[in-house]
């Protein structure tokens, strides 16, 4: 068959040339900078109430950036007297090419105010976006917490941000326990993590904590933090000596919000040893109602494997939650689900004695679930997200898919003398318990793994009366 002189066959190699390119770039996206702001973000450098940052990025040619901020007003007629204030900026080299980050930190702001403020360089700018101040008071918080995002970013951790955004849209901040990204040296990974936040970034702060994926190693030396860590993220410089803006602690309306920086700790023990008394200090000074913990690896692991158990460095840490009475701790790494509290089964758990630990995962990367004893809610392969709500005496927790449907849900109410009561509120949840893992998890598996998981199944099962 011939189409004005050209086969079939011809046409379809001439398409396969065409579309090949194409579909390639959409796999393999790039997010080169140009002069237009990207990539805001807000965070914090001082006090909440009176302060707020904000980090962005350009290509090469902006070095003298700016914010411009005001009272948000209904009214369009702000913009010429919003007070422009000048951004630090500094070059840095990521995937082969030069580019600028700037950074600015609003002072001076009224507490439990709305503003409206733009980011650029008087001839580029960003949109106006919208942020409020923390109160002085403590006033009920709204927080967003992820587990890992790390992989697919663009095509499926996008919905779990934007569906959460969506379920708490007046969130106060946003959590990320770590590995954000899977590469964290290839800016394209980071092109997809703040294309899948997009403009949320730039209306809510975020408090990101580091896990292994965002280190950077060669095999043979210890691994360092990704070269895109620090310029694009605007955070606390609290913390230990070398671990600026990874290791960090901010209080926001009577809660302590503390980043433990367990890669940097389990690549070296004095590394560990530094930060441990570091927290120990910063737990013994705390003024605030509630405390939460917010690091990659987990204390309590979710995987049968030994490598993952991390017994060299929990038991310090449970100690110091237990002592000083954490009350959550946010936490990522295992690619699962679990949320509960170390108590020894045949004791209540109403009253626990330390925090409730959650590990959670937001991206679409799973890996096997082995349950365990300190477990009352688990789930394997299945993205979720969390909403976390803290007013002065009670913390609502719930944790949803990203189809949206309610998965765990408890409450923690804390009495006068701050001792908490754990109240569980199973009734409210309609679906059923996903700790079964799929039939491509089970075959990876060696027999004995499988028969470990097995055993591990039918007790979790019996004890917790499922089908």
């Amino acid at each position: 068959m011939r189409l004005n002189g050209f086969t079939l066959l011809s046409i379809l190699a001439i398409l396969s040339g065409i579309l090949s390119p194409v579909l390639f770039a959409q796999k393999n996206k790039t997010y080169p900078a140009s002069p237009f702001p990207d990539r805001v973000i807000l965070g914090f450098k001082g006090d909440p109430a009176h302060s707020q940052a904000v980090s962005w990025r350009t290509d090469a040619t902006i070095l003298n950036a700016m914010a411009a901020i005001h009272e948000a007003d209904p009214s369009p007629d702000f913009q010429p007297k919003a007070t422009v204030v000048r951004a630090t900026s500094q070059q840095v080299t990521l995937d082969g090419s030069l580019v600028t980050f700037h950074e600015v930190n609003f002072t001076d702001l009224k507490p439990a105010t709305q503003y409206v403020y733009r980011v650029g360089n008087g001839s580029y700018w960003s949109e106006w976006f919208q942020f409020t101040t923390a109160s002085e008071k403590r006033e009920p918080v709204s927080v967003l917490y992820f587990g890992d995002a790390q992989n697919d970013i663009r095509s499926m951790w996008s919905r779990a941000i934007r569906g959460a955004f969506s379920k708490m849209p007046k969130a106060n901040l946003i959590i990320h326990a770590g590995d954000l990204v899977n590469h964290s040296y290839t800016d394209a990974e980071w092109g997809e993590w703040f294309e899948a936040g997009g403009w949320i970034n730039g209306m809510v702060a975020n408090l990101p904590s580091p896990g292994n994926h965002e280190y950077v190693g060669d095999g043979t030396e210890i691994r360092k933090l990704s070269g895109h860590w620090r310029p694009q993220f605007a955070l606390p410089e609290n913390g230990p000596e070398g671990l600026a803006e990874t290791a960090y602690y901010i209080d926001y309306q009577g809660i302590r919000f503390i980043s433990f920086d367990t890669e940097a700790g389990l690549q070296q023990a004095s590394v560990m040893d530094r930060q441990i008394a570091w927290l120990e200090k910063v737990l013994r000074e705390n003024t605030n109602r509630w405390t939460v913990m917010i690091h990659h690896h987990p204390v309590l692991s979710t995987n049968s494997s030994k490598k993952r158990s991390n017994d060299d460095w929990h038991t310090k840490l449970e100690l110091l939650y237990k002592k000083y009475k954490v009350d959550i701790a946010l936490q990522g790494h295992e690619h699962t689900y679990a949320r509960g509290v170390n108590i020894p089964i045949g004791q209540s758990r109403k009253k626990p004695d330390g925090p409730v630990y959650v590990v959670s995962v937001s991206g679409p990367k799973m890996s096997g679930l082995a349950p365990q004893d300190w477990m009352d809610r688990a789930a394997a392969n299945t993205q979720l997200y969390q909403t976390i709500t803290i007013s002065e005496d009670k913390l609502s927790y719930q944790a949803f898919t990203v189809s949206g449907d309610l998965y765990d849900t408890f409450e923690l109410i804390k009495n006068r003398k701050g001792v908490n009561r754990l109240k569980e509120l199973s009734t409210e949840i309609k679906i059923r318990e996903r700790v079964e893992l799929p039939e491509r998890m089970l075959k990876s598996l060696k027999e004995e793994d499988l028969k470990e998981y097995n055993e591990r199944f039918r007790a979790y099962k019996k004890r917790k009366g499922l089908n």
